[in-house]
């Protein structure tokens, strides 16, 4: 794709991205959280994969094991499997409708809630709930405005 995209957009989104992943949000509904930063890394690997690549990803998830105070390396690993895995199908991910694109999103932010479900496992912190699968269907459903949203410039103008 050759479109050019304003630099500023970058860090701009995953400053947004990062602000939504730490507001507090009512007791009801934290398992319905999007993996904001995740849909954000999914956009810019999909759409700049030479320029946001695997070492962003693994800076990204860093960042985010010492905001939210978890293992050190366990969301850098998540989201480096799956900033591969959309690094190796970004032209087939760009060519598809929104609608599998979400699809995708799905799929993909199953891996990393299973990388993530493995590595919790290993250390004796299973989540209870069958609801801690949750956040991939409100990624999924929220993939589109995402993708608009980004793809639009509306946070940068």
């Amino acid at each position: 794709m050759s479109q050019e995209y304003n630099w500023t957009m970058v860090p701009t989104t995953f400053l947004v991205a990062f602000v939504l992943t730490l507001l507090p949000m009512p007791g009801w509904a934290i398992w319905c959280r999007p993996a904001w930063l995740l849909m954000v890394l999914i956009y810019w690997v999909m759409m700049t994969p030479y320029r946001i690549n695997l070492g962003a990803a693994w800076l990204i998830g860093i960042m985010l094991d010492v905001l939210n105070g978890t293992l050190l390396g366990e969301h850098a690993l998540a989201m480096t499997v799956v900033a591969y895995l959309v690094a190796k199908m970004d032209s087939r991910f760009r060519m598809s409708s929104l609608v599998q694109q979400s699809l995708s999103v799905f799929v993909l932010v199953l891996i990393y809630q299973f990388i993530l479900f493995c590595i919790q496992g290993f250390l004796g912190e299973l989540p209870a709930h069958w609801l801690y699968w949750s956040p991939a269907l409100s990624s999924m459903i929220l993939w589109p405005w995402i993708y608009g949203i980004i793809r639009s410039g509306l946070i940068i103008r």
